[in-house]
């Protein structure tokens, strides 16, 4: 049906020689609307290309000055060194590193896509300090081995983790189902840039071996330069899904002052790093038999309950589980993850609405000792409140039909609460 939309909208087409044709469609405000650049990719992919180029050009150069200081610890140029020890020295380095990119991708391989962002920054620090750990390596030839190894188990890390989000958000930026085309030409642009990094390095390298001391104030200001421009381009990135940290600035600022804020103010006040500050523990998609053990913890937990999820809040360890139908999709995910952060809402401070208030007031004074008797409660309040916060979202310019909130994969069946029981 889309493809026959846009055929229906399509008014003229244009072509270059033999090449591709392109057609323009009509845009929503009347105006017209090629295909290709720059109406094929989302508003932020010039700034990040740029600044991507930037910190590409840097790490090319710093790995430059980190692989000669590998081959000279590993004995290139010495008369003394054995080529069996070398190539030991290779296949152990190689190993770790492989050994270490299969754990990383199991452990945390579903967690790149909900914070594409902070990954894509923690795997280019990583880099820096592989790289930092490689030029140090000859300077302490006893640990040479361990050095290199741990370097390179971190250089696959950053391989993993670079990898994954790089694909994420050529999706984000691909906005004409030309996600090949864009990774085409963010891998060509990649290349141009090692290539010029390359010729840099070969001018450089020379100046470098006469003088230790200015191999090591390079690599400190291009690791500097190479931090500052993922920061820059990391910062372009305005993506229109909502991850936790997204629908946590959104939701306090609706719930403060009844509106919602748009992806690129929401994506400019998003903490690049995440895990410092204490926080709401939100788990969606939890099994069933963790949070009950006997019928009367599952009448309970279901009791008030008319959404296809069930919430769990323990209010003294700031926690908050979900068990999801397997009717729930990603409207209820949403709606259990905004559920999870009002209940946050109600042990923080700042302006809520009147219902809420009320609810904070008895949560802080501890009038009601059992969570799910505010739970009952907050479901009744959100009644009103998330429909108001959905259509906020969407006039604001948010995709609600997808979402990048962590959610497992465990699903649940259980007997309606038996409020809605007709006697």
């Amino acid at each position: 049906m889309a493809g026959g939309a846009n055929l229906e909208a399509q008014l003229c087409s244009e072509q270059f020689g033999s090449g591709a044709a392109r057609g323009c469609l009509a845009a929503a405000d009347g105006s017209l609307q090629w295909e290709g650049f720059p109406d094929s990719v989302s508003p932020d992919y010039l700034p990040y290309q740029l600044w991507d180029s930037v910190q590409a050009f840097a790490s090319s150069l710093s790995g430059s000055l980190a692989t000669h200081a590998v081959l000279l610890g590993i004995g290139v140029g010495n008369a003394e060194a054995s080529v069996s020890a070398a190539t030991a020295t290779w296949l152990v380095k190689d190993s770790t590193g492989m050994l270490g990119r299969i754990i990383f991708a199991w452990w945390k391989g579903s967690k790149l896509d909900c914070n594409a962002k902070q990954w894509r920054l923690f795997a280019d620090i990583l880099n820096d300090v592989a790289m930092f750990l490689e030029i140090m390596a000859p300077i302490y030839p006893i640990f040479f081995t361990m050095t290199v190894c741990i370097s390179n188990l971190a250089k696959c890390i950053v391989s993993v983790a670079g990898g994954a989000t790089r694909a994420a958000l050529t999706m984000h930026q691909a906005r004409r189902n030309n996600m090949a085309d864009v990774s085409a030409k963010d891998s060509s642009q990649e290349t141009l840039v090692n290539l010029a990094g390359l010729l840099v390095s070969l001018l450089m390298l020379p100046l470098v071996s006469a003088c230790p001391s200015f191999s090591l104030s390079c690599f400190f200001f291009l690791t500097a330069l190479h931090i500052y421009a993922n920061y820059r381009a990391v910062r372009a990135l305005v993506l229109e899904t909502l991850n936790e940290d997204r629908l946590r600035l959104v939701l306090k600022h609706f719930l403060q002052r009844g509106e919602v804020l748009d992806p690129t103010s929401a994506n400019q006040m998003e903490p690049l790093w995440t895990g410092f500050w204490p926080s709401l523990s939100l788990s969606l998609g939890v099994p069933l038999h963790r949070l009950i053990s006997s019928v009367f913890e599952l009448q309970q937990l279901v009791e008030g309950h008319q959404e296809p999820y069930l919430l769990h809040w323990d209010k003294s360890k700031s926690q908050v589980q979900v068990v999801l139908s397997q009717k729930a999709g990603p409207e209820t995910i949403l709606r259990a993850a905004t559920h999870g952060l009002v209940l946050e809402a109600l042990q923080g401070d700042g302006p809520l609405p009147r219902e809420l208030e009320e609810l904070r007031n008895r949560v802080l004074a501890g009038a009601d000792k059992e969570s799910w008797v505010i739970i009952k409660e907050t479901h009744q309040v959100l009644d009103k409140l998330f429909p108001k916060f959905l259509k906020g979202l969407q006039d604001a310019g948010w995709k609600t039909e997808k979402h990048q909130l962590e959610v497992d994969e465990w699903r649940a069946t259980w007997l309606p609460s038996p409020e809605k029981k007709i006697l």
